[in-house]
């Protein structure tokens, strides 16, 4: 037998007499079990190879006393039980294989300049990883883990170790370059990267003090060495709006430009719709149809066709661009959409997944010209109920497209164009509405905020948008379309395997998260049911309803998004929980959406009587679409709380802002002013009226002498103490201080010295709906 572990001898303990508390002597037996269990984990992880009997284990450890003989047996019946031991059919025992010596595989989510977590596919607990023992892995390298066995957590987190990088997730850093003498620095952008990236003189190539710059990553860093870069490309000057937004862009892996062979390919489209393409399609150019859209929209990728029948009932014929007609397998436009899969939206400009002529032109359904398109036509009662549907390719003619304005206002006033139409769409939209709420459907409205811009891109104001009837109507007819393909390809499936489709998955929420939330919202006043799922929906739209109009909305809409799990596409049929919908796929947007495209050619496809198709090329392309939806998100996150931050950084500097708490840590609090939903930081360490300590489970902020108490959800007056545009963060100083008119400055917007906190890159402004879809208008509820 192998003893590779020195043996230990296990006698009672008797009391020194000053354990006189029940619970003091209970804690001193847990802690002595937990220590024992560890023990035997780490012999049999030492020991690895060999077998051992139980009487082997009581030999080793010394154990002669009965009682203990019994826990030990015990305890490795647990270890055992749960999968850290093996039983051999002799009886004997010995180690599995563990973590440790296997190693799991995640990506690094670098939360905070001391810490990070690994986040593991498939597996619930990421795992707490000090930034020493990170081995110069940066946030979004796929690393391997080597997980501590020796009981080792941070709650309910696992802790471990980097011993490989796979894969590193940024080869292309964006950041602002500071020049010295003898060499120079990149200061990354990211919130989630803490150290500069050197930069020798002759790598620097033309860029200057203060520019945002892409830098190639020639040596990564080490313990005891930074990393080293090469400047790739110029942006142009920090604060200046272009390199800004281009910085952006490029810090998510986001690009600004298409290729010149995909520009090229695009051109090459004739513009004439042939007559034998035309010939092959449903006519619809004799029936009216209109589009209805943003104000500033040049992609229409849906209109609406009405028809009125006998009887009452009503043709509604929702039509969308063909783009899959255009986009054809193995061709340069087609690898271009595929590794782009989604259009970007920043507050100043799309960048459009499909080049300007197809985006703009030939698959956007304008006005008064003719346009190929993929329809689901619907034969519907008044109040909406399906009498027939079909599905297929149409060429259609719009003959007025409106704006959501304009579309509003001839339902508030009867008159204009098309008022019957409008009128008959907007009362079965509302009984459409008023069905998927009844199913369950949770009616998440969260705040959407808008910018006013000069020419230059500089922010003059900021207002929430608002949504009426007309963005409505819209949403309503492009979720019944969603819907109905899944279940038409669905239906068509003959037998117990069913066709592949790609379908948008919401799945229900984390039972854990879900108690967290209604925690959280049981602060402010509020309650959700979260034991029983089947009154989840109802108790969280009575709770909205309840919030909407005070000052912690947006809060708690956002915290109730972020509760739900995140919409993704997938060849899965596992239905989507916030609409209520048992199957639901995107149809509708295919301009803008690589899993529109997809959905198209299968339903054409299946149409043409093909079989099923190969499911895992399709599971793949979902998953790199929902990771390049997510990526775009999240730079549309960041050009928001970019513009709130310059927005706030040419307010009056002593000027004074209600504003709501919006979260609490070991560091200060997170305060949300009203007026712009931007968010900023008050510090702990300016909090010096008294010394403030975390109450973690209260969610709460306590003062030692004083006991004033700052609390998650309460309503407070903050000012302006400092901006870093860099960061695009914002610290700020509680108004009634008495300290904060004299400490009450303004750092310059384009200096990037400062490393004002934020929440290690975790918390922002987020303005995302229940599926982690666009914040632009139309495009939100289409993202569904």
């Amino acid at each position: 037998m192998k003893n590779k572990r020195p043996k230990r001898e296990f006698k009672e303990k008797k009391s020194g007499g000053r354990e006189k508390r029940s619970g003091g002597r209970q804690n001193n037996i847990l802690s002595f079990i937990d220590e024992l269990k560890a023990d035997i984990a780490a012999f049999f992880e030492i020991n690895n190879e060999q077998h051992f009997r139980l009487a082997d284990i009581h030999d080793h450890f010394g154990v002669e006393d009965k009682k203990l003989r019994n826990l030990f047996n015990e305890i490795i019946h647990e270890l055992h039980e749960s999968g850290r031991l093996l039983r051999q059919s002799d009886g004997t025992y010995s180690g599995a294989p563990t973590t440790e010596q296997t190693g799991v595989v995640g990506r690094v989510d670098h939360v905070n300049k001391n810490f990070a977590f690994v986040i593991v596919e498939g597996q619930e607990n990421d795992i707490y990883i000090d930034t020493d023992d990170l081995r110069g892995a940066v946030d979004g390298d796929t690393v391997r883990v080597q997980v501590f066995s020796d009981g080792r957590a941070r709650g309910q987190k696992l802790e471990g170790r980097v011993t490989d990088v796979l894969e590193r997730g940024r080869p292309e850093i964006v950041g602002t370059v500071e020049v010295w003498p003898k060499y120079a620095l990149v200061q990354p952008d990211s919130r989630k990267l803490y150290a500069p990236i050197h930069i020798a003189l002759d790598q620097l190539g033309k860029a200057q003090e203060r520019d945002k710059v892409i830098v190639k990553i020639t040596q990564w860093p080490t313990r005891t060495r930074q990393a080293e870069g090469q400047i790739l490309e110029v942006l142009g000057q920090a604060g200046n709006n272009n390199a800004e937004m281009h910085a952006i862009l490029a810090e998510f892996g986001l690009p600004n430009r298409f290729p010149e062979e995909v520009e090229k390919e695009a051109q090459a489209i004739p513009d004439a719709i042939p007559e034998d393409e035309a010939a092959r399609r449903r006519d619809f150019r004799s029936i009216t149809t209109f589009t209805i859209d943003p104000v500033d929209a040049k992609d229409f990728d849906d209109a609406l066709s009405v028809r009125f029948l006998d009887e009452g009932n009503v043709e509604i014929g929702v039509h969308i661009a063909d783009v899959s007609h255009y986009i054809q397998p193995n061709t340069e436009l087609e690898s271009e959409a595929y590794r782009r899969a989604t259009s970007v939206y920043l507050v100043d400009r799309t960048v459009p997944m499909l080049p300007e002529k197809l985006s703009n032109n030939l698959c956007s359904l304008r006005p008064h010209e003719d346009r190929l398109a993929f329809s689901a036509v619907f034969e519907l009662t008044p109040k909406g109920k399906i009498l027939n549907e079909w599905f297929g390719r149409t060429i259609i003619h719009s003959d007025r497209r409106f704006s959501y304005e304009e579309a509003q206002e001839v339902l508030d006033s009867g008159a204009g164009d098309y008022p019957e139409e409008l009128t008959l769409l907007n009362q079965i939209a509302k009984q459409l509405r008023r069905e998927r709420f009844r199913r369950g459907a949770i009616n998440f409205e969260t705040v959407e905020v808008r910018f006013k811009l000069d020419e230059n891109g500089k922010p003059l104001g900021i207002y929430q948008k608002e949504r009426k009837d007309s963005h409505k109507l819209i949403e309503e007819f492009m979720l019944l379309a969603n819907k109905r393909v899944a279940e038409y390809v669905f239906s068509m499936s003959k037998g117990k395997d069913k066709y592949t489709m790609v379908y948008r998955v919401h799945e229900s929420p984390d039972p854990e998260r879900l108690k967290t939330f209604s925690t959280f919202v049981a602060k402010l006043g509020y309650s959700i049911e979260v034991e029983d799922e089947k009154k989840i929906a109802n108790s969280m739209n009575i709770m909205l309803e309840e919030v909407e109009g005070k000052p912690e909305q947006n809060l708690v809409e956002q915290l109730a998004v972020r509760t739900m799990a995140k919409a993704r596409y997938s060849t899965e049929d596992l239905g989507h929980f916030g609409l209520a919908f048992r199957r639901y796929s995107h149809f509708t947007s295919p301009i803008r959406r690589y899993p529109d495209v997809m959905a198209h050619r299968l339903l054409q496809h299946y149409l043409d009587g093909g079989k099923s198709v190969d499911k895992e090329q399709y599971e793949a392309a979902s998953k790199h679409s929902s990771e390049r939806e997510r990526l775009a998100a999240e730079a549309e996150r960041a050009s928001i709380k970019y513009k709130q931050i310059e927005y706030m950084g040419t307010m009056e500097e002593d000027r004074v802002f209600d504003g709501i708490i919006t979260g609490v840590t070991d560091f200060g609090m997170f305060v949300e002013i009203t007026e712009t939903a931007s968010e900023g930081l008050v510090r702990m360490t300016d909090l010096d009226d008294d010394y403030y300590e975390l109450d973690k489970e209260n969610y709460r902020l306590i003062g030692q002498k004083t006991k004033k108490i700052y609390t998650f959800g309460d309503p407070v007056k903050v000012r302006v103490k400092e901006i870093n545009l860099a960061r695009r963060s914002m610290d700020l100083l509680l108004e009634g201080d008495p300290n904060a008119t004299k400490r009450s400055r303004r750092v310059e917007a384009s200096k990037s010295g400062s490393r004002s906190g934020g929440r290690g890159g975790r918390g922002s402004s987020s303005n995302s709906k229940v599926d982690r879809g666009g914040s632009h208008g139309k495009r939100t509820r289409k993202s569904r």
